[in-house]
């Protein structure tokens, strides 16, 4: 976001389009995941599995059962509230507050992109280089003189006193 006011940052993510909004509904991946993929986060989808970290229901593993684009919320299945007539109710979740423990690859998109930043990821880590090369000395650079520059208003009077002595003299 280009702007640090909290009012205006909020405005921005509940006026965003669905297109943006399915960024902001990721959730960390497990560390087994995490590791197998290169990602830290990834946006949760109908049919992960998760694993809910924060809150009464913490501990409780379950497939979303749907996501919640317009509330920023999942639903997990087995994470539900019995109402006072009986019933029970999904109990809607912050997708922060969950981790991914089992990702649905159904998607060819979500399969293709997991595999296509995965091995970008990997593009990216340095090579090693021989320890002929790293042993080099480097050389320290030659330090610069710093250049003083006048102020402006210095300068302006500068001007004004050789225009005034000219015309004295002619």
């Amino acid at each position: 976001m280009k702007t640090t006011q909290p009012r205006k940052q909020r405005k921005m993510l509940y006026n965003a389009p669905f297109h943006v909004r399915h960024v902001h509904l990721s959730a960390l991946l497990s560390p087994s995941l995490r590791a197998s993929h290169h990602f830290h986060s990834v946006p949760v989808r109908k049919g992960d599995t998760v694993r809910v970290m924060r809150g009464d229901r913490k501990g409780l593993e379950g497939k979303i059962t749907s996501v919640d684009q317009k509330n920023f919320r999942v639903f997990v299945e087995g994470v539900t509230r019995e109402k006072v007539d009986g019933t029970t109710t999904p109990v809607p979740i912050h997708p922060s507050k969950v981790m991914i423990t089992g990702l649905s690859l159904d998607d060819k998109w979500r399969r293709e992109s997991l595999k296509a930043e995965a091995a970008v990821e990997e593009a990216k880590k340095p090579e090693e280089k021989p320890l002929e090369e790293e042993e080099k000395p480097k050389v320290p650079k030659k330090e610069r003189k710093k250049k003083t520059t006048r102020k402006p208003a210095e300068k302006k009077k500068r001007v004004k006193k050789e225009k005034t002595e000219g015309s004295e003299i002619g």
